[in-house]
């Protein structure tokens, strides 16, 4: 009892300090790491004291500036609790009840992906004749409202937020209306877009507001991947992640990684990011409505050759229908990208229904994150994945025409490309597709080539030999393997595709197959032969050194590839060490062709899934073999 006398003796005056402080964290300095500490401290001396308003003060404000600060389930949780418990004690018709409600209201709008609720509360807070309120409850709306149907609407809700500010005389109010406003005019392509950014950039100037420089220096960062100074970019995006983190605001990390995926997807570099966006992808400090990051790995795997990756992400994203979230033309930019490399095209025309309204919209992720270009771009390459090739050819002219408004350097260059593969599906290759690369060199990117052929010979792998090489090339890709028996006998099916090819005359190198190039070799050619015996004399050394350092597991291994090769030569040679053709029954000859093919098969898979993953789908071995593209 004496200590609970104690706790209850807890001065109002410090109770009131610290909402005081917190309030000044918010809406004057930005700083929502400050503003979560003297919240909490002020809710549980509250809690403690009994005093309703106090708690209810702590309460709201615990919440931070935006909406859907707390990204884990135990946050979330603990925050909502302590507002449901201030709201039960409040007298509901006072406007700290309304405040508490709108806030809400907008939590479990956003996270169900709607804005009824809260544009309802609008409403009453525009009645209640309170400026704070309304406030509040303006931008809590406009939060809500994601979807890219909803551009007019937000705009509005901004400007009026910019009024009210006057009224409730708090710098934090007309700083937010401003930057939503500055927000909205990005995403809706407007010229005033960057006049409306300096008139911010000035109000900042005379006072920093942490929270909102943070969303400035990401705009910075887009503005500047769009100028194509990728370098640059890279370098103020990190500036901009330790400024986010320093506020304390939960989207540093994940808009970091947006930068950074925008940069190297522009760059050409999309399959190098499979590493970072599958450690991401999954993390809990992304909102709860973002499906970006699972788009952008299942285009970064396909550019790998992942197809497995690739099409179990896509089929997740197409289950239910995505929410309208601030990244979702993102995630449509990057679905469409993937499933072009995929060549699926269910998800392409999914993905063409769902972005045509917003055609004319460039994909921005977020409060100006980061910019793609053109939504005109994905478009064109949905039609041509669908093989709707005027149509394609009439949304990249209009994304170049677009990209080129929007000062959007990299998109222009690569709708310039894509445009070039369309036209050159037509037969009039035109005068872009030079342009393109000579910009694209100029701006350090590399162009993506077409998934989509304007022959019979899309989908077809074709292999040539490169010396002790055989380079394979399938829609694009390529891929340089080292000779082996089975590679050769690839080679001779994948120029004769359709064909059935008896194993034994595979073996034998027949006359029947000799219009393949090198089809009648030996099994093992004479340069073949002397790279295996050269590779057999360091397999010597490296095993007896390994043998001395006790080493027997990586000896074991080197034994058995010491083992293949005296087995290949062996059967690859004759009397006198001539190399010999294969000689024996069909059966002998079924087992020991398909066996090295499916090991070349293997090797090719290791140096480009893709094209190793279309081979394991087309090549069939047996008695007789074939190669039947799809």
């Amino acid at each position: 009892m004496g200590a609970t006398r104690e706790i209850h003796r807890i001065p109002r005056g410090n109770i009131t300090f610290a909402i005081l402080a917190g309030e000044r964290a918010l809406s004057v300095d930005g700083d929502l790491r400050a503003a979560r500490y003297w919240f909490d401290a002020a809710y549980q001396d509250a809690e403690l004291s009994g005093d309703p308003e106090l708690l209810a003060r702590a309460a709201l404000g615990l919440s931070g500036v935006w909406v859907h600060e707390h990204r884990t389930c135990a946050d979330w949780e603990r925050v909502r609790t302590r507002q449901r418990h201030a709201l039960r004690l409040l007298d509901p018709r006072t406007t700290l009840a309304l405040r508490l409600r709108a806030r809400q209201a907008a939590e479990e709008d956003y996270r169900a992906g709607t804005h009824d609720t809260i544009l309802r509360l609008l409403s009453v807070a525009r009645g209640a004749g309170d400026p704070v309120a309304l406030a509040e409850t303006l931008s809590l709306a406009h939060n809500c409202l994601l979807g890219p149907e909803h551009g007019e609407r937000r705009l509005r809700l901004a400007q009026e937020l910019i009024g009210q500010a006057a009224r409730t005389g708090r710098r934090g109010d007309a700083l937010m209306g401003l930057l939503l406003r500055t927000v909205d005019l990005f995403l809706e392509a407007s010229p005033k877009a960057e006049r409306s950014l300096e008139e911010l950039q000035g109000m900042l100037a005379a006072k920093e507001h942490r929270a909102i420089g943070f969303v400035v220096s990401a705009i910075k960062v887009m503005l500047t991947i769009r100028a194509g100074r990728f370098e640059e970019a890279e370098t103020l995006a990190a500036v901009c992640a330790e400024l986010g983190d320093a506020t304390g605001d939960v989207d540093a990390t994940g808009w970091y990684g947006w930068q950074l995926v925008a940069i190297r997807w522009l760059q050409g570099r999309g399959a190098e990011l499979v590493p970072a966006l599958s450690e991401m992808v999954h993390s809990p400090t992304l909102s709860a409505l973002d499906n970006s990051y699972l788009a952008g790995l299942a285009a970064a795997a396909a550019d790998a050759g992942d197809r497995r990756t690739a099409e179990g992400l896509l089929a997740r994203l197409r289950g239910p229908d995505l929410p309208r979230s601030s990244t979702w033309m993102t995630s449509m930019y990057f679905m469409v990208e993937a499933a072009h490399l995929l060549r699926d095209t269910d998800t392409a025309a999914c993905a063409y229904a769902a972005l045509a309204p917003f055609a004319d919209l460039p994909v921005i992720a977020g409060h100006g994150v980061t910019c793609l270009g053109s939504a005109h771009h994905p478009l064109g390459v949905a039609a041509l994945t669908l093989g709707q090739v005027d149509r394609a050819a009439e949304h990249l002219r209009a994304a170049v025409r677009q990209n080129l408004a929007l000062g959007h350097w990299p998109a222009t260059v690569l709708s310039r490309h894509r445009l070039a593969q369309a036209l050159a599906l037509t037969g009039d290759p035109g005068d872009e597709g030079p342009g393109a690369a000579r910009e694209a060199a100029e701006l350090g990117m590399v162009l993506p080539k077409a998934a989509i052929r304007p022959d019979e010979a899309a989908g077809v792998c074709r292999c040539r030999r490169r010396g002790l090489h055989w380079l394979l090339e399938l829609d694009g890709r390529s891929a340089l393997v080292g000779h082996s028996v089975g590679m050769g006998y690839l080679a001779t099916l994948m120029a004769n595709p359709g064909q059935e090819i008896p194993a034994i005359d595979l073996a034998a190198g027949a006359e029947a197959v000799r219009s393949a190039s090198n089809s009648a070799q030996p099994v093992l050619d004479e340069v073949a032969r002397r790279t295996y015996k050269e590779r057999l004399a360091r397999l010597e050394d490296e095993i007896g050194e390994l043998e001395s350092r006790n080493d027997l597991e990586r000896a074991a291994t080197l034994r058995e590839e010491r083992e293949w090769l005296l087995a290949e030569l062996a059967a690859a040679t004759g009397i006198g060490g001539r190399a010999r053709p294969f000689t024996g029954s069909e059966e002998r000859a079924r087992v020991a062709v398909g066996k090295a093919i499916w090991r070349a098969v293997d090797r090719v898979a290791a140096v480009d899934p893709s094209i190793g993953e279309e081979l394991r789908a087309t090549v069939r071995t047996g008695t007789r073999c074939c190669y039947r593209p799809r």
